[in-house]
């Protein structure tokens, strides 16, 4: 099953610093959009909002036209949307596998405590991404920066979304990994998965996307086919530096 993300007039302000200006757009269930800009454009802020680890001052987010806005991080992944994180956020104290256990449980710890380990689900989770079965009892300071991306995708996965935010998950990564991603990304699609990714990789970006948005200073400013929207004089003077 795929999901359906509606963004309609969506205002984040911080004092006095617009972070997202009346942004909307649509992602149809199966689509893979990819959102695009310069640092500090309002990307990662607008998955914030989507997630409710930051509410939106003013505008509506809807999954499956039903407003989520009210909903806490939890009811959200509940409600199928989920996200990994430009900077990877595992439990320090967990071992890998006991930071997909976590996923595999978002809405109670105390289910988490009865139900126990799931090994077979977490090694399978673990492989999906390109982590080897001996890495599951390690800490995640042990891992390297890509194979930190991919317990971030394996934690993502555990939820079982139906629609993921990818937040620069081919940072840190060499060029293999950000093969095994991309085929896991591409298979997901196929299977029917909605995909909302951030990514200043527009290499392996572009084949992945059937779309992108592009946003500067917190406001959209171009939407359409990849081609048309990298070839966009506004983009290519905010993102690419050109005129």
């Amino acid at each position: 099953m795929s999901a359906k993300l509606e963004i309609r007039n969506l205002v984040k302000r911080f004092g006095g610093l617009v972070a997202t200006n009346d942004v909307s757009f649509t992602v149809e269930p199966g689509q893979s959009i990819g959102l695009i800009g310069p640092n500090g454009a309002g990307k990662t802020t607008i998955f914030s909002q989507i997630m409710g680890e930051h509410q939106q001052s003013s505008g509506d987010i809807l999954i499956d036209e039903n407003e989520i806005s009210r909903l806490s991080t939890p009811q959200r992944i509940l409600a199928g949307v989920s996200r990994t994180y430009q900077v990877p956020r595992p439990f320090s104290d967990m071992s890998v596998a006991e930071n997909i256990r976590v996923g595999l449980t978002p809405d109670s710890i105390w289910q988490m405590i009865t139900r126990g380990p799931n090994p077979d689900r977490e090694l399978e989770l673990a492989e999906s991404v390109g982590l080897a079965e001996e890495q599951l009892a390690r800490l995640p300071s042990e891992l390297s920066m890509g194979d930190l991306r991919k317990l971030e995708m394996a934690r993502t996965l555990a939820t079982a979304p139906r629609m993921m935010l990818l937040d620069e998950v081919f940072a840190g990564l060499t060029v293999n990994e950000i093969a095994v991603i991309s085929k896991l990304v591409q298979s997901m699609r196929d299977d029917g998965m909605t995909f909302l990714i951030v990514s200043h990789d527009l290499k392996a970006l572009e084949p992945l996307v059937d779309e992108a948005i592009a946003i500067n200073q917190g406001q959209l400013i171009a939407e359409g086919s990849y081609s048309d929207v990298m070839a966009d004089k506004a983009v290519r003077a905010s993102y690419l530096g050109a005129e």
